[in-house]
């Protein structure tokens, strides 16, 4: 089986989440090829205020100027990459950090918005999926880990939301299954975990507020990957123990994203009504 890993970049900042999550990893690679994505939006927007550059952003995407450009390739496929590669690998499997720069492995168009009014930059979306350099790994026993970037057909390197990078590649790979690790134990409704999600809900969850931030734009990629067919997605909390591999194996916990319109509610059935003299109807 295919997998598709998304790690939230906030997982990456606790030592013990990140050896939690390797060894999990590891455990997984041993049965099914495995991908991993990572984000690390919160250290790349403090590794930019070291640097002096302001981050700004629009419609929940990172504007990216050729400085902010050149610091995301040091930080993704730099720094947070190469952490979690090391990880895996000490966790027992050898893993490798990789970026669309190595043999062009996630091309990318540059991305623009209907009727934006911001110039997004070096920002991109992925076109494709090099599927034979992964395969090429997996054969090998290695387990990759991409950075969020995408390379241009001049080798241009952009920026790429790393939910979105996370569905195109589980759809150009034909996974079978999609997981996103987030630092939340699921999809919120108020206080409550939901369950479930379903695809012709998403639109209606988003205009009405009732998921916001980041989970917007991981909703948006989820009905991205399952419209593309891949048919198991979940979001679920990555620091609780186990959770990938629960996620992973189908079990319950965190949200699922299912198909279709959701079930509507049964109707009420008719009310028993008890006369004095003992008759109902």
């Amino acid at each position: 089986m295919r997998i598709v890993v998304k790690l939230a970049g906030a997982l990456l900042e606790d030592e013990a989440t990140v050896r939690s999550l390797a060894a999990q990893i590891v455990e997984l690679a041993a049965h099914h090829q495995v991908l991993v994505i990572h984000g690390g939006g919160r250290i790349f927007t403090a590794t930019l205020a070291k640097m002096g550059v302001e981050s700004k952003f629009f419609a929940g995407l990172r504007i990216t100027d050729q400085e902010t450009r050149d610091a995301a390739v040091m930080v993704f496929a730099g720094l947070l990459g190469k952490r979690l590669s090391a990880a895996i690998s000490a966790a027992g499997r050898p893993a490798v950090g990789i970026c669309a720069a190595d043999a062009l492995c996630f091309p990318a168009e540059p991305m623009t918005l209907d009727g934006a009014s911001a110039d997004l930059g070096y920002v991109g979306y992925i076109t494709g999926v090099n599927v034979g350099f992964l395969e090429s790994l997996w054969r090998e026993g290695i387990v990759p880990v991409a950075a969020s970037l995408g390379a241009g057909a001049d080798g241009e390197l952009f920026n790429v939301n790393a939910d979105h990078m996370a569905a195109a590649c589980a759809e150009y790979l034909g996974a079978q299954r999609l997981v996103y690790l987030t630092d939340v134990p699921g999809v919120l409704h108020g206080e409550t975990v939901m369950s479930e999600v379903y695809l012709d809900d998403v639109e209606e969850m988003i205009r009405t507020h009732r998921v916001t931030g980041g989970m917007v734009l991981k909703l948006e990629a989820c009905r991205r990957a399952m419209e593309g067919g891949v048919s198991d997605i979940s979001i679920v909390g990555g620091t609780g123990p186990g959770m990938l591999l629960a996620a992973a194996d189908g079990a319950a916990g965190g949200t699922r994203i299912c198909d279709g319109p959701s079930e509507p509610p049964e109707p009420p059935k008719p009310l028993a009504v008890r006369f004095a003299s003992g008759g109902v109807v």
